[in-house]
């Protein structure tokens, strides 16, 4: 469910979702999460609400584009997974650098993937945007309201 749009960023809430994967597999969320995209950084953000708190998976991606068929982006691989106590792992960096040699990553989407990952983390340790307890409220409330409505 889209919760809000602006000219610059999407929030959405997804709950027990069904996710195809590219390559056809098929599998149902188990929780709700919050989502996050911006037309200008190169992350996107989905926050996990969770009973021991909340977990978030970064994926570096390009910014999100929108049409009448979907909401589009290009994952690069290179994630960051931040853990309820405050953990940040930085996940599949293996995986990227493959996928950049088969894809032909430019130095240009490397230097702007990185440049990010450090935006990413100032957000994280500076507990910006949906990386606070606050926001993650505010839009998981918004979305029960508007999920009861229906």
């Amino acid at each position: 469910m889209v919760l809000k749009t602006s000219e610059h960023e999407l929030i959405g809430c997804n709950d027990h979702t069904l996710v195809t994967e590219s390559d056809g597999r098929r599998w149902v969320t188990r929780e709700p999460a919050i989502l996050y995209f911006h037309k200008h950084y190169w992350f996107n953000i989905i926050a996990m609400i969770r009973e021991g708190g909340v977990s978030y998976y970064c994926n570096l991606a390009s910014p999100y584009t929108l049409d009448a068929e979907a909401l589009k982006y290009i994952d690069y691989d290179l994630d960051v997974k931040v853990f309820p106590d405050g953990e940040k792992r930085l996940l599949d960096v293996d995986e990227y650098e493959s996928h950049g040699k088969k894809w032909h990553y430019s130095a240009d989407v490397d230097r702007i993937l990185k440049s990010n990952v450090r935006v990413l983390v100032d957000w994280i340790n500076n507990r910006k945007g949906p990386f606070s307890q606050e926001y993650i409220d505010l839009w998981y409330q918004r979305y029960q309201e508007l999920s009861h409505r229906r």
